[in-house]
């Protein structure tokens, strides 16, 4: 083995480089990440990241736009539109009928020969009746008066959201009233008049 060579004697060891004049600057810290608060007297100091590593910020990540949020609660309204027309329903599809169907019998029982529309002389035949026919044509009037009501109210009720159900119930008891009248008219109707052939 042998040694490497030595200079010749009398010789000047190269010179290095000299180093350059500027020093560069540190790179600046990221813009999104805010300096840590200092701590306080007492308050446990944590450690700091190891240079390089990924900063979170303070206050937690921001959500991105046009993330899902959850629905807002909104104040529960009042239930007084889908109430009121369903009250308004019922009385015009259940009371009403019950006013023209006991009327209709004393009508049909006091006229025991039924009723010809077509006889000429058709509102004199009604006259022993007179107030039973006034009552079922007010029951009549009413009911469509207090009918019109609940359709118009349920219809808000839903529109609104206040008690749709009973909004919905409303306007289904509503629309099917008059049929209910009518049946319990000419029921009773026919009732009074077999009623009055009976000695």
């Amino acid at each position: 083995m042998t040694d490497p060579p030595l200079p010749p004697s009398g010789a000047v060891p190269p010179v290095p480089p000299a180093p350059p004049t500027y020093a560069p600057a540190p790179p600046a810290p990221p813009t999104y990440a805010p300096a840590p608060p200092a701590p306080q007297a007492g308050a446990p100091a944590y450690p700091a990241a190891p240079p390089g590593a990924y900063q979170v910020p303070v206050g937690g990540y921001a959500a991105p736009a046009g993330s899902y949020q959850a629905p807002t609660q909104e104040e529960k309204k009042s239930g007084l539109l889908g109430v009121l027309a369903l009250v308004l329903s019922l009385v015009a599809a259940v009371v009403t009928p019950i006013v023209a169907g006991v009327s209709g019998f004393e009508i049909g029982r006091r006229i025991p020969g039924g009723l010809d529309a077509t006889d000429s002389d058709f509102l004199s035949v009604l006259s022993p009746a007179r107030d039973q026919v006034l009552w079922a044509e007010l029951s009549f009037w009413t009911g469509t008066a207090l009918g019109i009501a609940a359709i118009v109210i349920g219809i808000l009720a839903i529109r609104k959201k206040q008690a749709r159900g009973a909004g919905i119930a409303a306007l289904v008891v509503a629309v099917l009233g008059p049929v209910f009248f009518w049946v319990v008219l000419l029921v009773a109707l026919s009732t009074g008049t077999a009623a009055g052939f009976l000695p």
